[in-house]
């Protein structure tokens, strides 16, 4: 979003003319940086407008980082707005979303002042009113942006701003969108839409790819389209080269689900599931490069078997061994419930008979509390936990191929070894275990293996 201007003259609009400019409806995100800095940063955790809040002792660390809110959402939008007029339009929504926001604040901590009220039982509303600035102003700044060009641009703030009544997701989006025609005009939507179900409980700041999905169910769309930065590509470019990879053309979203279990997300798993039941395809694509058709995913079965994606995680593995488990049920069921309490997310996981082993995506820190659980409902067990990494070889289908024998070679003439492996019947990934320094060469292996050694006959006959 912070490149806008740059797919003004690309994405919105390029070579397009009178009617072929509409027919579309646009989802945005937050400018780069902005939600990281109303919330805390994504990957570091420095506290945002929202962490200081919930954590400081007096008011001074949370104004001040909603003036630096304001500050910088000025900044971003002056790199991407030229007229002096749309400049002035922008800063003063950025000075009314902001200046309410602060007041609204203001107000909360005022009433929870009186024993009757707790600002803790108001943190997630608080979340949901910071992370609506973020797109709000993305959508506001775009929609003037657009109009400029002569695009009959429409915002559609879907935050909740002011608005009366908790409504759900499905009639916050049909409320906006009504007496919109996206054949005559282009509408702008913010990517959080404020509704009863409560967006960030489930998704916290996946909910744009939620509100876009939706949408695009809600409107019976031919497709929903994702632009991202680059292609979906067999692997990181960054660690095989881009000469290297292959761009996936089509897959299905048995796939993208694998992908985001990988932490590789083409789309949440949730929003996946949406567009999937309204049989509404899904395509991924380079929103700097509009002339390429990018990835359709769609739920179409493979032609012939095939590996797709080679990607890595790095994992912890929780290991519960105990002697009297074999023939006793309940374990599982015990181990599940400490897992879902401390909000620790599943990637795979295998079982013998005394043994029952998660690879899990969780701090070591938390981990921790995991064991500490876990060891005083079998005093008895013996918990261990390690920090490993996992390889996946992902495909709509993997049938025939050998993929677990073909890894573990390739995995061993590249000088390494697999702790583990591990292929389930639908035949749709393939997990490889290693230590984590030794990842990054076994996903080059293997993505020599499988997507460059089977594309280098096709580069010989071209």
């Amino acid at each position: 979003m912070s490149r806008v201007n740059q797919l003004k003259d690309t994405l919105f609009v390029g070579d397009r003319k009178g009617a072929d400019i509409y027919g579309r409806v646009f989802v945005v995100s937050a400018f780069g940086g902005i939600t990281n800095l109303l919330l805390e940063h994504k990957k570091s955790g420095e506290p945002g407008v929202y962490a200081h809040l919930a954590n400081a002792s007096n008011d001074h660390g949370w104004h001040e980082a909603l003036t630096r809110v304001s500050a910088e959402m000025q900044r971003v939008h002056r790199e991407v707005l030229e007229h002096p007029g749309d400049i002035e339009q922008a800063d003063a929504f950025v000075s009314e979303r902001t200046h309410g926001a602060r007041n609204c604040l203001i107000d909360l901590q005022r009433l929870c002042a009186y024993g009757h009220f707790r600002l803790s039982e108001h943190m997630l509303q608080i979340r949901e009113l910071l992370s609506g600035l973020g797109e709000a102003h993305s959508a506001f700044v775009t929609t003037i942006l657009l109009q400029r060009a002569g695009v009959n641009a429409r915002f559609v703030d879907l935050s909740g701003w002011r608005d009366e009544g908790n409504v759900t997701l499905d009639e916050r989006i049909a409320q906006a969108m009504e007496g919109i025609d996206p054949q005559t005009e282009m509408p702008i939507v913010t990517g959080y839409a404020q509704c009863a179900e409560g967006l960030m409980r489930e998704f916290d700041r996946g909910y744009s790819e939620v509100t876009f999905s939706k949408l695009a169910a809600l409107t019976g769309a031919r497709e929903a389209i994702i632009h991202k930065e680059f292609h979906l590509s067999s692997c990181d470019p960054k660690l095989v080269g881009e000469h290297a990879v292959k761009k996936i053309g089509r897959t299905n979203y048995d796939v993208a689900d694998q992908l985001s279990n990988m932490g590789m997300e083409a789309i949440h798993p949730k929003a996946a599931k949406t567009l999937r039941q309204a049989d509404v395809p899904l395509r991924v694509t380079n929103a700097f490069e509009p002339e390429d058709p990018g990835t359709l995913i769609d739920d179409r079965q493979a032609e012939v078997p095939a590996v797709e994606i080679v990607t890595g995680l790095d994992i912890v593995t929780l290991e519960l061994f105990e002697q009297d488990m074999v023939g006793v049920k309940g374990y599982d069921t015990a181990i599940l419930d400490v897992l879902t309490r401390h909000n620790v997310r599943i990637v795979s996981k295998v079982s013998n008979a005394n043994t029952i082993t998660h690879y899990l995506d969780a701090s070591l820190k938390t981990m921790r509390r995991v064991e500490k659980d876990l060891a005083q409902i079998y005093p008895a067990a013996e918990i261990t936990t390690r920090t490993l990494s996992m390889a996946s070889v992902i495909g709509r289908d993997l049938s025939g191929l050998s993929v677990l024998q073909r890894g573990l070679v390739a995995i061993a003439e590249a000088g390494q070894t697999a702790i583990g492996a591990s292929q389930g019947p639908r035949n749709v990934d393939v997990q490889f275990i290693v230590e984590r320094e030794t990842l990054q060469p076994v996903i080059k292996a293997l993505h020599g293996a499988f997507i460059e050694e089977a594309a280098a006959p096709l580069s010989r006959a071209a």
